[in-house]
């Protein structure tokens, strides 16, 4: 395992979730027009798909994967393209405890990549993942009140806003490193 105090001003530091996205959308309360009720389609299908989605807490970027599945084989493949998207850094992932988050792939991943070190939220903790923001915020901007009919249209906005907003952070000011930072410089 890395250091990661003693790398900090070059590791990459990481928070990683998934979520599941429907085509029923999610109602929630909104301004209209007194007289003009807003329509919300409802859709009575359980067809959904599945986001990998980290957030960069130092400069608020997100990276994402839409995928049918979520298992140990699509989590490895997911951590791949984290480390193309970051080479040469040392990266610090934290992320919850899913059982896609382990098994023979994962550990395979792990073993070959050793500048990558994973840190787990405790049990029962979504509150402490960064990355749980995002999804709000995305939801919030896309899923809710939609009246897209077509999945594949709503993904492909869902992830455009992933990819193309800044997310702000105080994950890491709330643990001190932005405090230490300065004398690793």
């Amino acid at each position: 395992m890395m250091d990661v105090a003693q790398d900090a001003p070059t590791t990459v530091i990481l928070a990683e979730d998934e979520a599941s996205l429907y085509l029923q959308a999610t109602v929630l309360a909104v301004w209209a027009a007194q007289g003009q009720t807003p329509v919300v389609r409802a859709d009575p299908s359980r067809v959904k798909t599945n986001f990998y989605g980290t957030l960069n807490l130092q400069t608020g970027q997100e990276l994402a994967l839409q995928t049918p599945k979520l298992n140990a084989q699509t989590t490895a493949q997911y951590l791949e393209q984290i480390l193309l998207a970051y080479p040469e850094r040392p990266i610090l992932l934290f992320w919850d405890r899913a059982p896609w988050h382990q098994g023979a792939a994962i550990r395979r991943v792990l073993e070959a990549n050793p500048r990558l070190e994973i840190m787990r939220f405790p049990v029962a903790a979504p509150e402490l993942n960064p990355q749980e923001h995002v999804w709000k915020a995305t939801r919030g901007a896309i899923s809710h009140n939609h009246t897209q009919a077509h999945l594949p249209e709503l993904a492909a906005q869902f992830e455009q806003h992933l990819t193309s907003t800044t997310f702000e952070s105080s994950f890491l000011d709330r643990y001190g490193y932005n405090a230490i930072l300065p004398m690793f410089n």
